[in-house]
């Protein structure tokens, strides 16, 4: 199961960044000095990032690289292929993380599948490390059970303010898992947010940085995103911030349920 901190407690995320734009935010975030990239197979952007990696300068072996199965490569000669695929595009040896971007959809391919195909391509040396993203703690539940799943490392899910995901952080944290959570910053919606602007003048902050240190503050890595290397440079930052109990409750209390990505395909979410 799980160790402690195997993934860096800040990454950058590359959803719905493009072509030339992600080579250069790719390239200005290691600048910065973050050392976790994430990417999916279905953003289309993989090569575009691998050469934003190659472009930084960084050494490779200190950046952790994390790309997403996505369901239609679920089979298992399939999925180690489209792993293959994915660090030809990347332009690496191997991947840090390897996650099953869903659950398969209405159980079309078996868990013990495609979660048996996850650890085989761990082993034949795709990627160091293996994971899930947005399962339910049902999912999980059978994940960690099936051959494989006990190198399970992480559920990546989306966890913000307006959606604190306490239920299923908490089954993932006590099964061994680590947290990522994405979309940190509601899609910008933080920004407008009166509690969170009132909190962050009260530490000379943004209410994105407040969103963010709360977030983190849980145990849970982020993996804010954007294109704007003095955005980039505030979110790193924010990691050095401390909240009080106060913050942290007044925080909890925006909770609404609020999800953001909930594709017609997605499981039924944990309440």
């Amino acid at each position: 199961m799980a160790q402690s901190s195997i993934i860096p407690r800040i990454g950058f995320g590359t959803y719905r960044l493009k072509d030339q734009q992600v080579i250069d935010s790719v390239k200005s975030a290691l600048e910065l000095g973050y050392r976790h990239i994430d990417t999916a197979q279905v953003y289309d952007n993989e090569q575009p990032v691998g050469e934003g990696i190659r472009q930084s300068g960084v050494p490779r072996d200190e950046i952790f690289l994390t790309t997403k199965v996505w369901w239609d490569r679920f089979r298992h000669d399939d999925l180690i292929a489209s792993l293959e695929e994915s660090c030809r595009k990347l332009g690496v040896d191997r991947l840090d993380l390897a996650l099953i971007h869903w659950p398969s959809p209405d159980d079309e391919v078996p868990m013990a599948e495609y979660i048996g195909a996850l650890d085989a391509a761990r082993e034949k040396g795709l990627t160091r490390h293996i994971g899930v993203s947005n399962f339910t703690m049902a999912h999980l539940d059978e994940a960690v059970s099936v051959p494989g799943g006990e190198h399970l490392i992480t559920n990546q899910i989306e966890v913000h303010p307006f959606l604190a995901n306490r239920r299923l952080v908490a089954h993932s944290q006590a099964r061994g898992l680590e947290v990522t959570g994405y979309m940190p910053l509601a899609v910008g919606k933080v920004m407008n947010e009166p509690v969170l602007q009132q909190i962050a003048d009260d530490h000379d902050a943004t209410p994105a940085q407040i969103a963010l240190a709360w977030v983190a503050a849980q145990g849970i890595a982020v993996i804010p995103s954007s294109t704007k290397p003095e955005h980039q440079r505030a979110n790193l930052a924010a990691l050095e911030l401390t909240l009080s109990e106060d913050d942290m409750a007044r925080i909890e209390h925006l909770d609404v349920g609020e999800r953001i990505a909930n594709p017609d395909f997605a499981p039924r979410w944990d309440t």
